[in-house]
């Protein structure tokens, strides 16, 4: 499902846009899987992604103390930040795939420690380029839909 796009971001304000514009895209059962490493600007994109579903961006914080943040919405956001998540079990005890596989909206950063991911589900990859500058690659929607953003 789709095709792979590229974006240059040169600062957390270009990175938080792109998390709006692929936010104006989500529907019901969305899943969003984010991977960079510490610093890479995840949560500034989950903050875009909140803000085009109408959910004040200062709502959005790490979520790695919680694990998960619900934002309750006309579709709800599930935040899960799987940062202290060392085994598979840990992920089944927090009910991480009930939030998959609801009815909301669900982002999470550092997906790799799921284990697996779907093919449904949409990748974000971040890398750090610079200080300020970010490679953004979002695989999972087609080029068109992005186009009319």
């Amino acid at each position: 499902m789709g095709e792979k796009m590229k974006f240059l971001s040169r600062g957390p304000d270009e990175t938080q846009v792109i998390g709006f514009r692929l936010g104006g895209l989500l529907r019901a059962k969305s899943v969003v899987c984010l991977y960079g490493e510490l610093g890479a600007g995840k949560t500034t994109f989950v903050k875009g992604i909140a803000q085009a579903l109408g959910i004040p961006e200062w709502d959005v914080t790490s979520a790695s103390f919680t694990i998960v943040v619900e934002h309750d919405n006309d579709i709800p956001l599930y935040h899960i930040d799987l940062y202290r998540i060392e085994k598979d079990t840990d992920i089944d005890a927090a009910g991480i795939w009930d939030y998959i596989y609801s009815e909301g909206i669900t982002v999470i950063e550092w997906a790799e420690r799921l284990g697996k991911v779907l093919d449904d589900f949409i990748k974000v990859k971040f890398a750090i380029i610079d200080e300020r500058t970010r490679d953004i690659t979002i695989e999972g929607i087609d080029e068109k839909d992005w186009n009319y953003m």
